[in-house]
C-alpha cells in the first residue's frame, strides 16, 4: 500500500510534510480520502507555544497512547474509501464531516459521569483526531471510528463540510450559554469563532448583535456577516465629563440600559474580560469560548451583586454538528464567505500556517486540499 502525506507537529516550531506509513482499517471504522482540512487557532498555538493539546515532548497520551510526531488537522471533511467489516450505517463513496472528539468508546471502555451523561465532550479521556490521537486532516487519509462520521446533507458540499467543526464550536456555545430567540447578544473578537457565533446568531434569531473588532479587513467581514455593530475598543473617546468611555459598553448602552442578555469572549483578554462582564446586564451570561495565554483576574464582587453567570464551553457534541448541517442545507446563512484562501497540501506550512500567522486579519479561513476536493 502507498505511504501516506501527512504534517506532522514534532514540537515548538517544529512541523513538517512526512511520509508515513497507512493506518489498517479496523471492523468498526472508515478510511477516508481527505478532502478539505481548516487551520484552526489551536493549530497555530501548538505550532508556536507550549502545547496544550498534544503530547509534552518525551511524554504519550496516556488514553491514545501517541506521542510526538503527530498528524495536525481537526476540522475536515472526506470521502469514504474504506469501510470495516461491522461497519452497517456508512458506504463507500459517501461524502462526510467528521466529529474529532475521541471519547470512552474509542477505549472499549465503560462510560465516565460525564458520557453517561450525554457529554463526551468533557469524557474524562478525551483526545481528538489531529492534536493528540492517531491521525489527522492534515494528510491525504485518516481512519476514524464510524461513529465519529456524519454523511453531508445533500446540497452541503466537502468545502463546507469542512467548515463544520468549528461553526459546531459557535453553535455549542450559544446553546450551551442558554441564548434565547430575540435576545440580544456581544461578540468580543472577530476571529473564525467570533465570526461562526455572529452567522449561527442569525439561525437562532438574535434581537441584536455587537461585535468588537480592532483591524479593518475583520471590521468589513463583521459587517458582512450581519453585525448590528462593529466596534473598534481601541477607539476610545471622552464623555461630557472629559473622562474617557469605553466604546464597547457606549454602543451596548446606546440600545439597552442594561446591558446584552449573554456575551461571547472569542478572545482571551484582561481587557475582553473586564468590558464583556459588564455588558452583560444583571442576570445575564458572560460566555468564555477562547483558550487563554495565561491567567485573568476577576473580582467576583462583578459577579455576584448583580446574579451575572460566568460559563464556558469546549468543542461539541454530535447534536451541534447535526444543526449545522441542518443550518447549511438551509441555504439560507452564506457559510462559504467563510472561506478566504485554499492552499494545497503540498504548501501547508508557507501557505497555511505561516500566510495566517502573517496575515492573519485578512482571513477567516484557510482550507488545506490534500487532493482533488469536489
Amino acid at each position: 500500500m502507498a505511504t501516506v502525506t501527512a504534517l506532522r507537529l514534532y514540537g515548538r516550531e517544529q512541523i513538517q510534510l512526512d511520509r508515513i506509513e497507512p493506518v489498517p482499517c479496523q471492523a468498526d471504522e472508515v478510511r477516508l480520502r481527505i478532502a478539505y482540512c481548516g487551520i484552526c487557532g489551536s493549530d497555530i498555538h501548538e505550532y508556536l507555544s507550549t502545547p496544550i493539546f498534544a503530547p509534552a515532548s518525551g511524554k504519550a497520551n496516556p488514553w491514545t497512547k501517541v506521542s510526538l510526531p503527530v498528524v495536525m488537522g481537526h476540522e475536515f471533511s472526506g470521502t469514504i474509501v474504506e469501510v470495516g467489516s461491522k461497519v452497517t450505517d456508512l458506504r463507500a463513496g459517501q461524502e462526510v464531516c467528521v466529529n474529532p472528539s475521541l471519547d470512552d468508546r474509542h477505549y472499549t471502555l465503560p462510560d465516565c459521569s460525564r458520557c453517561s451523561e450525554g457529554k463526551p465532550n468533557i469524557c474524562k479521556r478525551w483526545a481528538t483526531y489531529g492534536l493528540n490521537a492517531v491521525g489527522g486532516g492534515f494528510a491525504d487519509e485518516i481512519v476514524v471510528k464510524h461513529f465519529n462520521c456524519l454523511p453531508l446533507p445533500q446540497g452541503v458540499s466537502l468545502k463546507l463540510g469542512a467548515l463544520a467543526e468549528p461553526l459546531a464550536v459557535a453553535w455549542h456555545s450559544i446553546r450551551t450559554s442558554n441564548f434565547k430567540k430575540g435576545q440580544t447578544a456581544l461578540v468580543l473578537g472577530a476571529g473564525p469563532i467570533g465570526l461562526a457565533i455572529l452567522l449561527l446568531l442569525r439561525t437562532w434569531g438574535a434581537g441584536k448583535v455587537i461585535i468588537t473588532e480592532v483591524t479593518e479587513q475583520r471590521s468589513k467581514q463583521a459587517k458582512q456577516f450581519g453585525a448590528d455593530m462593529v466596534v473598534n475598543p481601541l477607539e476610545k473617546a471622552k464623555g461630557g465629563d472629559g473622562q474617557e468611555q469605553d466604546p464597547v459598553l457606549e454602543a451596548v448602552h446606546s440600545f439597552s440600559e442594561d446591558g446584552v442578555d449573554v456575551t461571547f469572549d472569542a478572545t482571551g483578554l484582561q481587557s475582553t474580560l473586564n468590558t464583556g462582564l459588564a455588558a452583560v446586564r444583571p442576570g445575564g451570561v458572560f460566555f468564555n469560548v477562547a483558550i487563554h495565554e495565561k491567567p485573568l483576574l476577576l473580582n467576583l464582587n462583578d459577579v455576584f451583586i448583580l446574579e451575572k453567570k460566568i460559563l464556558g464551553g469546549i468543542c461539541y457534541t454530535r447534536e451541534d454538528f447535526e444543526q449545522v448541517l441542518k443550518a447549511m442545507a438551509s441555504g439560507e446563512i452564506p457559510f462559504e464567505d467563510m472561506i478566504t484562501a485554499v492552499v494545497p497540501l503540498s504548501d501547508v506550512v508557507s501557505g497555511g500556517f505561516r500566510e495566517l500567522m502573517n496575515n492573519k486579519a485578512k482571513h477567516v479561513k484557510i482550507l488545506i486540499q490534500p487532493g482533488n476536493g469536489a
